[in-house]
């Protein structure tokens, strides 16, 4: 039987027959301790690709969800700006309108005050006007009849003359 042993390790056909035993025994072996282990690891594995994968799919389905919303929220706001922009504008308009009316009335109550004040110094002048012209008017007669009157025969003609022109009813 020794002499079986070194032949079939001698030999190639020895060597391939050992190899089989061993990888036989190997996978027996294998197969009564670490292949449910294996098995049950690989099956693991599996699962939690399969639940990463899920994930994944989920978190791009909530991500897609998000971006719609964001952009929505994005549209509203822009529509909500713009809608205050116009109020703003529509504020500003009727602040501007309001103060030129504003503006337009205290400016002819201006001028009317002014107009009525010039109307007023106007006559104030004409009256004193008036006044001095009635007073140099005034000095004027007085130099005049003293001239005349400074010669007696001067006197009697004129008061002839008015006694004249006076007729007795």
């Amino acid at each position: 039987m020794e002499q079986l042993f070194e032949g079939l390790l001698n030999d190639h056909l020895g060597f391939v027959v050992w190899a089989a035993v061993a990888f036989l025994i190997l996978l027996f072996l294998l197969a009564k301790f670490a292949w449910n282990p294996i098995m049950s690891a690989i099956t693991e594995r599996e699962r939690s690709i399969e639940d990463a994968l899920l994930k994944a799919e989920a978190a791009k389905e909530e991500m897609a969800r998000l971006t719609n919303e964001n952009e929505q929220l994005l549209k509203d706001a822009r529509a909500e700006r713009d809608l205050i922009l116009r109020e703003a504008r529509h504020l500003k308009d009727q602040i501007v309108n309001e103060a030129k009316s504003v503006a337009n009335v205290e400016g002819a109550r201006m001028i009317e005050n002014a107009r009525l004040e010039i109307n007023s110094l106007k006559a104030v002048a004409m009256a004193d006007v008036k006044n001095q012209v009635a007073t140099l008017s005034v000095e004027i007669a007085e130099k005049i009849l003293r001239k005349q009157f400074a010669d007696q025969h001067a006197q009697d003609e004129l008061v002839a003359d008015l006694l004249k022109e006076v007729k007795i009813k």
